[in-house]
């Protein structure tokens, strides 16, 4: 298959799929689009002619991107042009929101560990129904080892940057 062919369904196919973090489809091509060029960047212009899209609805959604910490920008010396590229942070920022996320979770769930612990503890005097924690210890030590696992792949990726 032709490389430009391939590009082209890649960004259709990745924008579609970014689609899902509740972008507006053009806002995700916009993003597979820079994805795929990598730190080259590509100019407004050639986003415009490459996604075949008016000048403002892709500068209203760059401008979106960017305040959402998405994407950036640099400049080359005597080029009045800007250069978007993935904002470098990118997927540190979002490492860190699922750590968090289920940081919070598994507190959550080790509170409900105890609540079913403490409702077997009486189901036993009294005979009633038991709760079965299988379930529950699997899901908090899922819980562990990707969050422990993401954050091991942050922290190789933030010894790069260093």
């Amino acid at each position: 298959m032709d490389l430009e062919i391939q590009r082209k369904t890649l960004i259709e196919e990745l924008g579609v799929h970014l689609e899902e973090d509740n972008l507006a489809p053009l806002a995700a091509r916009i993003l597979a689009t820079l994805i795929l060029a990598g730190r080259r960047g590509v100019t407004f212009d050639e986003m415009v002619c490459e996604l075949s899209a008016g000048k403002s609805t892709v500068s209203t959604h760059l401008d979106h991107l960017q305040a959402t910490n998405r994407v950036t920008y640099f400049t080359k010396p005597g080029d009045r042009k800007r250069y978007f590229v993935i904002d470098p942070n990118l997927i540190l920022n979002l490492m860190e929101e699922m750590i968090t996320k289920w940081d919070k979770e598994k507190r959550l769930h080790l509170k409900i560990r105890a609540y079913k612990e403490q409702c077997n503890c009486e189901a036993r005097e009294t005979g009633g129904f038991q709760f079965d924690l299988e379930f529950q210890e699997d899901f908090l030590t899922y819980l562990e080892e990707t969050s422990n696992a993401v954050k091991k792949f942050r922290d190789k990726l933030l010894s790069r940057n260093n």
